[in-house]
């Protein structure tokens, strides 16, 4: 099946920006709307499972390279750079090593092709445990949110979800039950077979444990022509906390 997207800009460079877990498409419209002024086109990716994508019983990193590689070969689109964040990361690398010439440039923000330990089991159980079928709005939602999880931002990112279904009640876009059931998948280390030789940067958050300098070095096996780069004043969500200078960087990584 082919994945939802959007599509902003007419420019004569192709950029796919994959989103992270939970998130959608519609994290990354601000940041596209200024790269597609300064000639890109941008395709926003909804990945299965989230955005306006279909959903699915399967769910690991191979099938996610295979569902972009499917969507590449529809659109017909040729020379492109790709962006992954988090989650959208393993995806890119996983489909940098299975697919090596179709990209131009890569850029992965935040993550490694390692195993990680996250507390996201706990949101997800959070997300679980609430009956959407009582809930009358957004702001409900969030009251209840409260009581699990501290943080206003991650509550908004997950509230973004949100919307009216066809029966009028609140739903979620992504596939809690699956993404629940198959959370092991996401924070699994990925099996990369053959090495990405095309430029690649690394954007590390300051603030963020993600990337840790033993595991990059390790990363650089697959990526020999790996540069890193830390974000400063920024955490895991490195586009959003500190925008002008993510800008900045992948702008000038992508016209190099």
């Amino acid at each position: 099946m082919l994945l939802k997207s959007k599509i902003i800009g007419q420019g004569p460079s192709p950029l796919i920006i994959l989103h992270g877990f939970l998130g959608m498409s519609d994290n990354w419209k601000t940041y596209a709307k200024k790269m597609s002024s300064l000639g890109f086109q941008i395709h926003l990716i909804d990945q299965r499972n989230h955005g306006n994508s279909f959903h699915s019983n399967e769910f690991n990193y191979k099938i996610l390279a295979q569902d972009l590689k499917f969507y590449i070969d529809f659109h017909k689109i040729k020379n492109f750079s790709l962006i992954g964040h988090s989650m959208g990361g393993k995806t890119a690398m996983m489909f940098s090593s299975l697919y090596p010439m179709e990209i131009n440039k890569l850029i992965i923000v935040d993550i490694l092709p390692i195993s990680y330990k996250s507390n996201f089991q706990n949101i997800l159980d959070s997300l679980k445990s609430m009956d959407l079928n009582t809930i009358k709005s957004r702001n409900e939602a969030n009251i209840i949110l409260e009581e699990t999880i501290d943080e206003i931002s991650i509550r908004g990112f997950l509230l973004k979800n949100l919307y009216r279904n066809n029966k009028n009640k609140l739903d979620f876009k992504f596939n809690l039950d699956v993404l629940h059931s198959k959370f092991d998948e996401v924070e699994s280390a990925i099996n990369l077979s053959l090495p990405f030789y095309g430029k690649s940067l690394f954007i590390k958050g300051e603030k963020s444990n993600y990337i840790t300098e033993i595991e990059i070095e390790k990363t650089k096996k697959f990526f020999p022509n790996l540069k890193l780069v830390t974000i400063p004043d920024s955490g895991h969500w490195v586009h959003s906390e500190n925008p002008e200078l993510f800008l900045k960087e992948t702008f000038t990584f992508l016209k190099s």
